[in-house]
């Protein structure tokens, strides 16, 4: 099979497939005597990648494989097709989300030490609902907190291969940017409605009571 043929079928692939399909489910597509080799296949995606470099859309390679998505700086427009406003999530969701990507794997207790506040339960929540964190073990410690470290529709979701291609702290200058198609209420205007710093209370042993 011809190259211009690989790049056809995986290009219709993943504009119907709506998600990241891994370099194994792509080459499933193809009959056993017409199967691409791997780098074949990786070849064509990458040609794929150039042709597109002029558009409104891009290939991507991302956690869990390749995909076609809007890019970044055309959102604006593109979110205009849907009468639902994005969620809008806290500034302090996304410091906590921030502090699990950059110290993974973080209990809890370590995310308030850093923020110099408690940790809402709905936070927390929020983050496990959107598959963004999950718990990869506990800390040997009293209370056996969990530990939370962050997933790979974490990193499909903002555009990662892996956490060595998140940006370096010291690029961080807003939060905003941590992903600018959010809709970040403005600092100013007071709390949003939704994830929120709640007052929590602790027992004697500094542990959080749920």
């Amino acid at each position: 099979m011809n190259n211009q043929k690989i790049c056809n079928i995986a290009e219709a692939a993943l504009l119907a497939a709506g998600k990241p399909l891994s370099l194994d489910r792509l080459l499933m597509l193809f009959p056993d005597d017409e199967q691409p080799h791997r780098q074949q296949l990786v070849e064509a995606l990458m040609q794929l990648q150039q042709l597109y470099q002029q558009r409104g859309v891009e290939v991507a390679e991302v956690s869990t494989g390749w995909r076609i998505h809007v890019r970044k700086e055309y959102a604006p427009w593109i979110s205009r097709l849907w009468d639902e406003k994005p969620a809008r999530y806290s500034r302090a969701l996304l410091e906590t989300l921030a502090l699990i990507a950059y110290r993974q794997p973080v209990t809890r207790g370590e995310i308030e030490d850093v923020r110099g506040v408690a940790v809402s339960t709905n936070i927390i929540k929020t983050l496990m609902e959107r598959e963004w964190i999950r718990v990869v073990g506990k800390r040997d410690v009293p209370g056996w907190p969990s530990l939370y470290a962050t997933t790979r529709e974490f990193l499909d979701y903002f555009g990662l291969k892996g956490l060595d291609e998140l940006p370096a702290l010291a690029e961080i200058k807003e939060f905003d940017l941590i992903n600018p198609e959010l809709d970040l209420p403005d600092p100013e205007a007071g709390p949003s409605t939704d994830a929120q710093d709640e007052p929590q209370q602790y027992q004697d042993n500094g542990q959080l009571l749920q």
